[in-house]
């Protein structure tokens, strides 16, 4: 499935153009304000869009799926399996367990977001994952 969203192209640089989108339900993308929702991306350029022209664009849902469970999902899994390990290691030897939770947790919190940084790069460098222009409006 398919997300499409339209913006202004404002800068093109070979098959990326930067579009800049806005979600602003009063002026539908109007251009005129950047609203309070505005965002910039990169999305390959397929069609050969110029600089301020109106186009729509579609996101690949399964990328929009991966990256929210990623960067919210994952943490809270990594705080709680943190807590968990936290818990065996206190028991086995003998000390505060809530400590170990806690100590648990903010571990495997951290190397959660490592990992978001991680997959935030190599998302990036992935033209596969980007947004594609499929029409100029």
């Amino acid at each position: 499935m398919k997300n499409e969203t339209s913006g202004i192209v404002i800068e093109v640089n070979g098959n990326i153009a930067k579009v800049r989108t806005s979600n602003h339900a009063d002026c539908e993308n109007c251009g005129a304000c950047p609203g309070a929702a505005a965002s910039v991306i990169n999305a390959r350029n397929p069609v050969g869009a110029k600089p301020g022209q109106h186009v729509k664009f579609v996101v690949e849902e399964s990328h929009m799926l991966k990256a929210a469970f990623v960067v919210y999902i994952l943490p809270l899994i990594g705080i709680f399996l943190g807590a968990l390990l936290g818990t065996w290691i206190g028991k086995s030897v003998g000390g505060n367990l809530m400590l170990f939770q806690v100590i648990g947790g903010a571990i495997l919190f951290i190397l959660s977001l490592v990992y978001i940084k991680i997959f935030d790069k190599s998302a990036a460098k992935d033209d596969s994952v980007k947004p594609v222009i499929k029409s100029i409006l």
